[in-house]
């Protein structure tokens, strides 16, 4: 497992050249490009997975013949703040193999110039490697274990992918809502589903909280197999939650987690990209941080045929800066809309839960 590791310093603190290019409208750091570097780094500690701790060059994908993907990001939460600005270092490991597929834990953290480190962010994500003949699953190097420690990071890999099937199993697309989320949910429509006076006062319609935006896929952001790099969709799909979520509260707002990310198909270069936001469900009132999850859909438009299809679905949690007033409940008009406040809200207490144990240090 060690022989995986790698590691890379952004020298925020001593290299104001380097800071310029990462620094956003408040002084801070962009956390969208930061998000781009993991994914970068996780895909490298794959292929060095699979080629070894010695070669430092991928070659040609043909010659390899393999490629590795990612399939998903489980989580990505923020631990602590990226303010002040210091060096940081973005770390990562591979924790735990399948037959064809890699857990890579990432972990961002800040580096004083007394030597004190501090956790930033800790995620997880899962890589598939493919033959780049066929394109079908292509089985991976096994993981030796040599330590305690490994070993307890091997077993954090497996729950992960447990949890992660245990989860698909209980998806709202394959199951209907459990009793108490039911009754939630007919709870919500009553107290502020319908148009009587007085009702309207702190609800908005989710249908009412969307915001998009259409791109050019260009050659310079592809990545090794010629297509669009999954980290830049993911910079762009935060940015766009990001800023439908500052417009939802009317506040500045914080990164919390990112709950998850599947990768569906490739986006190819030159395709016409469509990024739809949308706000899924917010924190109860009164609950500190006040928090809201938001959707982001990337669609790849086919000009000739009319249509659109997903390639990605991201989720991700932001918490409003000013945390003294609440935010305004979300509520759903149609069944399909009912079905992802649902997930959103799944979404926002399991963000609870981790953050409590993290606060526990658990």
């Amino acid at each position: 497992m060690h022989d995986t590791y790698t590691q890379i310093v952004l020298p925020f603190k001593s290299s104001p050249e380097l800071f310029e290019q990462y620094t956003n409208a408040y002084g801070g750091l962009r956390t969208g490009m930061l998000m781009e570097h993991l994914d970068s780094l996780a895909g490298s500690i794959s292929y060095k997975h699979m080629l070894g701790p010695d070669v430092e060059t991928l070659g040609r994908i043909s010659e390899r013949g393999f490629y590795i993907v990612t399939a998903s990001v489980d989580r990505l939460d923020m631990l602590a703040s990226l303010y002040p600005v210091r060096d940081i270092r973005l770390s990562g490991q591979v924790v735990y193999t399948g037959k064809s597929s890699m857990e890579v834990a990432v972990k961002m953290e800040a580096l004083d110039l007394d030597g004190e480190e501090e956790t930033l962010m800790l995620g997880r994500f899962s890589m598939v490697c493919r033959d780049a003949r066929t394109h079908k699953a292509r089985l991976v190097n096994p993981l030796v274990i040599q330590s305690p420690e490994e070993q307890a990071l091997h077993s954090m890999g497996k729950n992960a992918q447990n949890r992660r099937r245990s989860l698909a199993l209980q998806s709202l697309s394959r199951v209907p809502p459990s009793s108490e989320e039911a009754a939630e949910l007919h709870q919500t429509f009553l107290n502020y589903g319908q148009d009587a006076p007085g009702l309207q006062s702190d609800r908005v319609w989710m249908g009412d909280t969307k915001l998009e935006k259409t791109m050019l896929m260009f050659p310079q952001e592809r990545n090794i197999h010629q297509k669009v790099f999954g980290g830049y969709l993911m910079r762009l799909a935060h940015e766009l939650g990001f800023a439908n979520s500052c417009i939802f509260t009317r506040s500045h707002v914080s990164f919390l987690s990112l709950d998850n990310i599947s990768f569906r198909k490739p986006v190819n270069i030159g395709s016409i990209l469509r990024l739809e936001s949308q706000i899924l469900n917010t924190s109860y009132p009164g609950e500190l941080p006040a928090a809201v999850h938001v959707r982001v859909q990337a669609n790849v438009v086919d000009v000739k045929l009319g249509r659109e299809e997903t390639t990605n679905d991201f989720r991700f949690t932001f918490a409003k800066d000013n945390g003294r007033h609440g935010v305004s409940r979300i509520v759903p008009k149609t069944y399909r809309e009912a079905m992802l406040w649902l997930e959103g809200k799944r979404a926002l207490e399991m963000g609870r839960q981790i953050r409590g144990r993290l606060h526990l240090g658990q």
